[in-house]
């Protein structure tokens, strides 16, 4: 479990789970800091890049509906939540 005392351990699951080093993290993190996640051309490039990094092929419906909720502010605020939406096929 993932506590607020202890920031590294969600970079350590998530490390673990994705196979995505932190330094890779906190890159594409700086990268959309000043990002405007109302353009899809933006949020779509950004789901591309992070698919890319994991090594995980998304489906063109699965973008599609990560971008639209993404950009329609529809996106789920929890870890959980987030990682089902991936999940779904």
């Amino acid at each position: 479990m993932v506590t607020n005392n202890n920031p590294n351990g969600f970079f350590d699951k998530i490390e673990k789970k994705a196979n995505v080093s932190k330094s890779d993290i906190f890159k594409v993190a700086d990268s959309v800091k000043d990002a405007n996640f109302k353009d899809e051309a933006t949020v779509r490039k950004l789901v591309r890049q992070i698919a890319l990094m994991t090594g995980r092929q998304v489906s063109k419906e699965k973008e599609d509906k990560i971008v639209q909720a993404i950009v329609t502010n529809n996106m789920p605020l929890d870890f959980q939540s987030l990682t089902n939406m991936f999940k779904q096929k």
